[in-house]
């Protein structure tokens, strides 16, 4: 017979057991709880859908142009030779601006006008509203970055383009409270400051090659990158070279050199990316070099910095967005594409958006770096299995074949193929929820965010 005294402590011992556990039990599910919240709260674009399609409209020639909003239009160009202006709910053409060569720049609105720039050689102001023609002012003439033998690549006495060369400067504008400004730069070399009202010469600054950056105002200067491998500050008021830096030169193939990245700043620094393979953080008063970062031997494509002192690049063979601390280049995110990268990052909050040129769009967490959505184009979905590689990654050797990669021709034929993914080039932007993302053939997608 079991005492009630062993009764009554063993029965206490088990409901103090029961009681013990069950209080483990609320502090597992309160822990996980935490977690799970804390990890929302660190990585809210997990629950970010691109829903579905709203318009979709279909150029009729290829374009490398980041699209623009301005009330309820937004307006692209191509290499159709229009600028385009499409109504925001519909898609549908508004009025449409047609110059004498490929509209490659990326429009800005300043004002009620829109400014661009024409491989026709002349940067325009339009009317935003009806598109008319307010001024054109003639540059020195734009022509491809090039040169006979290009890369290494054979016929060697043959002149040849670069078939990288996708975009040329683009505008900014510029009001100090005295006057407006529209600074870009040329195929001609000049960095160019006109009066935005009338189109007038106010200043232009010669560098003796190429510009393809959109310039960058800050803290007084303009900085400009140049395809002789230097980067320029230079007085906005009055045209004066405050300081330059030469980045790296590639002598014998003139692969590895040039700059096609527009620069970033923040925190009294400017950063350059550079076809080197490096990324350069300068003093902006200065110009002495800060630290660096090598994505060598790939290039260094776009830069792109956020409110918290991170700055983003992106690269073309080794497909890389990486993110590092601005103040140190200390590396903080790396993201590994599916194709080359030239298409500048959208920085939305916490959220990354970055199209590749397999024809998908990457939408990141920028705390974690994760993926956690993203949509393909049209010409993507049509194309992969016959152009990517198994793994789903563009592979030059893949597609070679039997063609000799030391021809010319072999890469421009190539390009070609690649072509049919519909890349994704242009910088994407949003507006109410909605995102609108154009592509290298020329379709202007609006699709639809939610998150949950």
């Amino acid at each position: 017979m079991i005492s009630p005294y062993v009764y009554y402590f063993g029965s206490v011992r088990q409901i103090l057991g029961m009681q013990f556990l069950s209080s483990i039990i609320r502090m597992i599910i309160l822990l996980c709880y935490l977690l799970i919240m804390g990890s929302a709260s660190a990585g809210e674009v997990d629950s970010l859908r691109i829903d579905g399609l709203r318009w979709k409209f279909e150029g009729k020639a290829q374009s490398y142009s980041s699209p623009v909003i301005f009330q309820d239009k937004i307006y692209v160009g191509s290499e159709d030779h229009f600028l385009y202006a499409l109504y925001l709910e519909t898609g549908k053409i508004a009025w449409k601006f047609k110059t004498a060569g490929a509209v490659n720049s990326s429009p800005v609105v300043f004002g009620q006008r829109i400014y661009f720039g024409s491989m026709d050689g002349y940067y325009y102001a339009l009317d935003a509203h009806t598109g008319k023609l307010v001024w054109k002012f003639k540059t020195g003439g734009e022509h491809k970055i090039g040169r006979n033998g290009l890369w290494g690549m054979q016929p060697y006495m043959f002149y040849m383009e670069d078939p990288f060369d996708f975009f040329i400067s683009s505008p900014i504008a510029q009001d100090d409270g005295v006057s407006k400004t529209i600074y870009f730069g040329s195929s001609d070399g000049n960095l160019y400051a006109l009066d935005a009202d009338n189109g007038n010469l106010r200043w232009k600054y010669l560098t003796g090659a190429a510009i393809r950056t959109t310039p960058l105002q800050y803290e007084g200067n303009i900085y400009i990158g140049s395809w002789n491998q230097y980067v320029y500050a230079i007085d906005a008021q009055s045209g004066n070279l405050h300081w330059k830096f030469k980045t790296k030169s590639d002598d014998e193939n003139h692969l590895l050199e040039g700059i096609q990245a527009s620069i970033s700043a923040a925190n009294g620094m400017v950063f350059i990316g550079s076809r080197d393979g490096y990324l350069y953080a300068l003093d902006a008063k200065k110009g002495d070099l800060a630290w660096q970062y090598s994505t060598w031997p790939s290039w260094i494509t776009t830069t792109s910095v956020d409110r918290k002192g991170n700055i983003f690049l992106t690269s073309s063979d080794s497909r890389l967005l990486v993110g590092l601390d601005a103040a140190t280049g200390t590396e903080k995110l790396k993201y590994q594409t599916k194709g080359y990268n030239f298409s500048s990052v959208l920085i939305d909050e916490d959220k990354l958006y970055i199209g590749d040129f397999t024809g998908k769009l990457h939408v990141l967490n920028s705390i974690t770096g994760n993926c956690m959505t993203f949509f393909e184009t049209d010409g993507r979905k049509e194309n992969e299995k016959r152009l990517l590689n198994p793994d789903g990654i563009l592979e030059f050797q893949y597609l070679l074949d039997k063609r000799d990669p030391s021809l010319y021709a072999t890469t421009v034929d190539i390009l070609k193929l690649v072509q049919q993914l519909d890349p994704i080039i242009g910088k994407p932007i949003i507006k109410d929820h909605i995102l609108y993302l154009n592509t290298a053939n020329g379709r202007l997608y609006a699709l639809t965010l939610h998150n949950h």
